[in-house]
C-alpha cells in the first residue's frame, strides 16, 4: 500500500485529514504525523512515506527548509503542500523541490481525493516503469551470455557482418582477443555403425558430454579457449595460445588432437576425427583457420600420428586444392535457415553446394549417398535444437531407404529440397501435436504453481526445449506470451479471492505471487479495469 505522512502545526488539521482521506479507496495507509518541520524530517527518515502532505508555515523548521533537506538527502517521494496562504513566492520556491501540488486551505473532500488520486497514479506509473526497467536489465543480464556465445560462433564460421569485423565491436568479455594469436581445432564425430543407431536426443546428450571432455582436456594445455558447436557432428575449439615458438605451439596442438581422440573414444566410445587449422595473428581471420581445420580432416593429407585420426593444415605444403566436404560456413547457414524456417534460403544453399560438389571428380553413388546422410544429419539436429523432432513427418527407415536410392547429385538436390519444403510447410507450430502437448503441460503447471516464482527458463529445463524456441511455441499455440498468460492466471485467481472478501488486498497479492503490492494493484486495474479495493466494496 502507498504510505502517506502528514505534517501540520494544527492538531485539528491533522485529525481532520486523517479522517477525510479515503485510505482504502486509494490503496494507501497513514504512516506518521508531525507538528513541525524538524519532527517531520525525523519521522520521514524513519517511515519513508511515498507521499508527504505538509504545511509551509510551522515552528522550529518551515516546510520549505524541511523539503530542501529531504531532497538533499535523496528523498524521492511525492510532496503535496497544504497551506493556508496563497503565496506566489513560496509556490515559486517550492517548485525547486519537485512539489507535486500546491493546495490552499481549506480544501473540499472531492478535491483532496482528486489530488491524491493523481499523485498515486504518478507513483504507479513510475513503479511500473521501474519494474519494466528492472525486468529489462534482468533480461539483458540473462541474454548477454547467449548473445556473446552466438557472436563467438559467428566469428568462428565467418558469418559476422563486415561492419563488426574490427576491434571496436568485440564484446567486453573478448577484448583480449585483439592482443592474442588464434587457432582452431575442429572435432568431427564419425557416424560409424554404433553412432548411426543413436536417436537424435541421445546424440544431443553425447554432444554435451563431448563439450565437457574437450574443454577439460584442452585447458590442461591452453588456459585461454572457447568451445562452440557447429552442427550435428561438428564442434570447434578456439585456442588463444601464449607467446610460444611456432614449432612448440604446433607440437602442443598435435598433442591436444591426440588427447581429444583418445579421451572422447575412451569415455564415450565415439570415433572422432580432429583437424588443426592455421595460426592467425588477428581474430578477423579466425574463420579461415576454421575452414582450414575441417579441410585438413576432409582431405586427410597431413596426418599427425598413424594411430590417430588427427590432421593438421599447413600452408604451402603441396596439399591438393578443392573445397572442404562440408564447408563450415555452409553447414552453419543451412542449420540457421532450417531453424528459422527460411525455405528459399535453404533451397539456395543446397543448390549452390551441390553445384560446387559436382565440379569435384569422382562423385560416385556411394559418395552421393554419404552426402545425403550427412546433410540430413545437419537438418535433423538443427530442428531438434529448435524443439522440433521429425518423427511425425519421416521415419528413420523411410529416410534410409530414400537415401539408398540416390545415384547422382541432381537427385540428391531434388530430394533435399523436397524434404526442406515439407518440413517448412509443416513447421507452423500449431500443427505439431508434440508442441501442443508441451504447451498443455506448461499451462497446467502454471495453474498449479502460479503463486511461485515461475520463469520460462525453469519450464524450458522441464520440457528440454531452449527458452527462446519454447517462447515461440507457447505464443503460437496460446496467442499470448508466457508472461502475459501467467499474469492473467494470477489476476483471475486474485479476483476470485477478493470477491470472497476474506482477505485484505496485500494478502491476496502475496497469495498469487506478488510481493510488490503497488505493482499488483497496477496490473489488476490494467486487466480488470478496477482497483482491487473497488472489487471488495462492490
Amino acid at each position: 500500500m502507498w504510505k502517506i505522512a502528514i505534517i501540520d502545526d494544527e492538531r485539528q488539521v491533522l485529525k481532520g485529514m486523517k479522517r477525510a482521506i479515503p485510505w482504502d479507496d486509494l490503496g494507501a495507509e497513514w504512516v506518521g504525523e508531525a507538528l513541525n518541520g524538524e519532527d517531520g524530517l525525523e519521522m520521514i527518515r524513519n517511515a519513508r512515506p511515498d507521499i508527504v502532505i505538509t504545511d509551509l508555515y510551522m515552528p522550529v523548521m518551515s516546510g520549505l527548509d524541511m523539503m530542501e533537506q529531504l531532497r538533499q538527502e535523496g528523498f524521492q517521494g511525492k510532496i503535496i503542500i497544504f497551506s493556508g496562504y496563497s503565496d506566489f513566492e513560496h509556490a515559486r520556491q517550492a517548485l525547486r523541490f519537485q512539489v507535486s501540488d500546491y493546495v490552499s486551505k481549506p480544501i473540499s473532500l472531492p478535491t483532496l481525493k482528486t489530488i491524491l488520486n493523481k499523485v498515486i497514479q504518478e507513483l504507479e506509473e513510475e513503479e511500473e516503469k521501474r519494474v519494466r526497467q528492472w525486468e529489462l536489465e534482468c533480461k539483458m543480464t540473462l541474454y548477454e551470455p547467449f548473445v556473446e556465445k552466438e557472436w563467438v560462433r559467428s566469428a568462428a564460421v565467418g558469418t559476422l557482418d563486415h561492419a563488426y569485423k574490427d576491434s571496436t565491436h568485440l564484446p567486453p568479455s573478448y577484448l583480449f582477443w585483439q592482443e592474442r594469436k588464434h587457432v582452431t581445432v575442429g572435432i568431427d564425430l564419425i557416424r560409424d555403425e554404433r553412432a548411426r543407431c543413436l536417436s537424435v536426443s541421445d546424440w544431443n546428450l553425447f554432444r554435451f558430454a563431448v563439450s565437457n571432455i574437450a574443454c577439460e582436456v584442452a585447458r590442461k594445455l591452453f588456459p585461454e579457449l572457447e568451445y562452440t558447436e557447429l552442427h550435428s557432428t561438428r564442434s570447434l575449439l578456439i585456442i588463444h595460445p601464449g607467446p610460444e615458438h611456432l614449432e612448440q605451439l604446433e607440437n602442443k596442438l598435435e598433442e591436444l588432437g591426440i588427447r581429444l581422440n583418445d579421451s572422447i573414444g575412451g569415455y564415450l566410445k565415439l570415433v572422432t576425427r580432429i583437424g588443426i587449422g592455421g595460426v592467425k595473428d588477428t581474430w578477423t581471420k579466425l574463420s579461415d583457420s576454421t575452414e582450414e581445420a575441417f579441410r585438413a580432416m576432409d582431405q586427410r593429407t597431413l596426418r599427425v600420428a598413424s594411430a590417430h585420426e588427427v590432421y593438421r593444415y599447413r600452408e604451402n605444403s603441396g596439399e591438393p586444392g578443392g573445397v572442404s566436404l562440408f564447408p563450415v560456413k555452409f553447414s552453419y547457414k543451412l542449420a540457421t535457415a532450417m531453424k528459422a524456417s527460411q525455405e528459399t534460403e535453404a533451397h539456395e544453399l543446397v543448390l549452390e553446394y551441390i553445384t560446387e560438389m559436382k565440379r569435384q571428380e569422382g562423385m560416385s553413388q556411394g559418395y552421393v549417398q554419404m552426402l545425403g546422410s550427412e546433410l540430413w544429419g545437419i537438418i535433423t539436429y538443427s530442428l531438434y535444437e529448435s524443439g522440433f523432432v521429425l518423427d511425425d513427418l519421416f521415419t528413420n527407415d523411410q529416410i534410409a531407404k530414400e537415401i539408398s536410392s540416390l545415384i547422382v547429385p541432381d537427385q540428391l538436390a531434388n530430394w533435399l529440397m523436397d524434404k526442406i519444403t515439407r518440413i517448412c510447410s509443416s513447421r507452423q507450430w500449431k500443427g505439431s501435436s508434440k508442441h501442443r502437448q508441451v504447451v498443455d503441460f506448461m499451462t497446467s503447471y502454471i495453474h498449479e504453481h502460479y503463486a511461485e516464482e515461475l520463469t520460462l527458463a525453469e519450464l524450458s529445463d522441464k520440457v528440454f526445449i531452449s527458452r527462446n524456441h519454447l517462447s515461440i511455441i507457447f505464443k503460437n499455440i496460446t496467442g499470448e506470451t508466457f508472461n502475459n498468460y501467467l499474469t492473467r492466471v494470477r489476476i483471475e485467481k486474485a479476483r476470485e479471492l477478493l470477491m470472497e472478501r476474506k482477505m485484505l488486498v496485500y494478502e491476496v497479492a502475496e497469495r498469487v505471487g506478488y510481493k510488490n503490492i503497488p505493482y499488483f494493484s497496477t496490473l489488476f486495474k490494467k486487466i480488470t479495469g478496477m482497483n482491487p479495493t473497488e472489487l471488495i466494496k462492490n
